[in-house]
């Protein structure tokens, strides 16, 4: 009601002025509904219901009349007095008809007083009014004797004036000031390059700032009450009540944005929605509204937009290089094959014949050169299926051990050629692994390849496996070159090689490790990369075993595990870890 009267109100009313005329427009349009009982139960035994409705139609048009008065020329006074001196003589009038001063009605006459004293809260005013009750309750009124009504009935219009009091006792909100003026405000809004409005939990706003004209279009008491928030869109309304509950309940500062509509320009042309900044922050403490700041956030918003359509536009490129990744590698894989199947036919003399030395030569160099660069396809082309999620694994329990041993079977002939000792120690009774065999395989391959590569002729590479916390963990370790410190956050992206003194003499694509990376990610694993210049390495994978359920949501996925870094020392040499 307060809320609905303020938007009544004339812009020129300030101040005390304007919290007195709120009320007498809240006065003006809840009397007539206050009075209808009485009326009707007084005046429809001695005229009839034609009586009754023509003097209810009056009162209804005299009441509002007067608020519109108020509200449209913002001058009350002599409203008080027309309706001090109107409520006097329907009262006395009614209570002459219902049978006199001894009828329940007549204590609307007490309600004479009481409403001038709430409307202008003066005691002078109050007493004027009791003073006019007074009169007019001695004037004798002619009447018809009491009514044919039973009493209880006549206590109808009382109950319902006692009901307003309670409210208005029991609603704060009723009688306290609302406005754009500077009382109530927390803060001069004038002082801020923006809005600034104390909002109720429901909403309505109890003051805006002056800055609010030029920011929203539109003068400050028309957004006051419910104004403001019938301005926001209709998608943004439960964010916006939610953020206030946050502010007021939990003292949590919010912002977000609101789009708010906007006003008709004066060219004509429609305001549509515009979007702004809202911060809010609690109030005074136990206070019941929040502070609401209320900036421009037209370009925040663009920048939103161009940040999702750079989002957009990297994502599809991202899923365009994936798929000419693939395209790429299928097409490649073909020819590479041929190549590839020729020269073994070519270097079996029963197939096609002996050929020179020289011959030979070149037909192993071809055939090498084909196995590596089919091998670079194929890892291309796994890296790109993990990134875009279309890697498949099959799970599913598999001995370790003999895993492990097969892999080191097959590197066993590239270790010899550079007389590197190649050992593998686990234990046969370390268990089953919950995961894709081929998968771990290849894990497994790319690790001990990169060990081997990267370890100088007579050195060791040893394979290690233990359980620890329901997990398996695998160590591949080599006393190779080693990883400077400021090197290890640059393994595991595609491409990506660590080019220095050590590792200048060795070639690669850089895709080893990520593919390893990516695989480990898909099993729910962890991967730990542990080195130091001439110290070696050690990477330890952590795979699940039979008896932990493998996450399905990381496995579908594909996404990489989280990185830590940790710095240690071991022999007085700085070492980084990557977990």
């Amino acid at each position: 009601m307060a809320a609905g009267c303020d938007r009544l109100l004339h812009p020129t009313a300030k101040g005390q002025e304007r919290a007195r005329q709120r009320r007498l427009i809240g006065v003006c349009l809840a009397a007539p509904f206050v009075a209808t009982p009485a009326i009707v139960q007084a005046v429809l035994p001695s005229y009839g219901i034609t009586g009754a409705l023509a003097l209810l139609c009056g009162v209804f048009a005299l009441s509002w009349l007067m608020a519109l008065q108020v509200a449209t020329r913002a001058r009350s006074k002599y409203v008080e007095a027309t309706a001090v001196a109107g409520t006097a003589v329907l009262s006395a009038w009614l209570v002459s008809l219902a049978g006199g001063i001894g009828t329940p009605i007549a204590a609307l006459l007490i309600a004479v007083p009481i409403e001038v004293w709430w409307v202008s809260r003066s005691k002078r005013a109050a007493v004027a009014g009791g003073a006019a009750a007074l009169l007019a309750a001695m004037v004798p009124v002619f009447g018809s004797g009491p009514l044919p009504i039973a009493a209880h009935w006549l206590w109808l219009s009382p109950a319902l004036y006692a009901a307003t009091l309670m409210l208005r006792n029991h609603l704060p909100t009723m009688s306290k000031h609302r406005s754009t003026g500077e009382e109530d405000n927390l803060l001069d809004g004038n002082a801020f390059d923006a809005a600034l409005a104390q909002v109720q939990a429901n909403g309505e706003v109890d003051s805006i700032s002056a800055p609010a004209r030029d920011l929203l279009g539109v003068e400050p008491d028309l957004l006051l009450g419910s104004g403001l928030f019938e301005r926001i869109h209709v998608a943004d309304r439960v964010a916006f009540l939610c953020a206030v509950a946050d502010a007021r309940d939990g003292g949590r500062a919010r912002r977000l944005p609101v789009r708010m509509r906007m006003p008709v320009q004066s060219c004509g042309s429609a305001g549509g929605y515009k979007t702004f900044e809202v911060e809010l922050l609690r109030g005074r403490a136990g206070g019941e509204t929040v502070v609401a700041l209320i900036r421009d956030g037209s370009e925040l918003a663009a920048l939103r937009e161009e940040l999702t359509q750079a989002q957009d536009a990297a994502g599809a490129m991202e899923i365009a290089k994936s798929r000419f990744l693939a395209a790429v590698s299928h097409e490649l894989r073909t020819p590479l094959n041929a190549i590839i199947g020729f020269s073994d036919m070519l270097l079996h003399p029963e197939i096609s014949g002996k050929l020179a030395a020289k011959q030979a030569d070149h037909v192993t160099v071809i055939r090498d050169a084909g196995n590596h660069l089919l091998s670079v396809v194929n890892a291309i082309l796994d890296v790109s299926k993990i990134e875009s999620g279309s890697y498949q694994i099959s799970v599913e329990p598999f001995e370790l051990a003999p895993a492990v041993e097969l892999c080191r079977a097959m590197l066993q002939p590239q270790a010899a050629e550079k007389h590197i000792t190649l050992t593998v120690n686990v234990p046969s009774d370390i268990g089953e692994v919950s995961g894709d065999q081929r998968a771990v395989q290849q894990i497994l391959l790319n690790l001990l390849s990169n060990a081997i590569k990267f370890t100088p002729d007579g050195g060791s590479v040893s394979v290690t496996a233990s359980r620890v916390d329901g997990m398996v963990r695998v160590f591949v370790n080599d006393t190779g070159i080693g990883i400077a410190a400021d090197d290890l956050n640059k393994l595991g992206r595609p491409f990506m090689q660590i080019q220095n003194d050590y590792t200048r003499q060795y070639q690669g694509t850089g895709l080893g490790l990520s593919l390893v990376k990516g695989l480990v990610a898909l099993h729910g694993g962890s991967m730990s990369i542990e080195s130091a210049p001439g110290m070696g390495t050690t990477v330890a994978v952590g795979l699940p075993t039979v008896h932990i359920a493998l996450n399905d949501d990381t496995a579908d996925s594909g996404a990489e595990p989280d990185v830590q870094i940790e710095t240690g020392e071991r022999h007085g040499i700085a070492l980084r870890k990557i977990a």
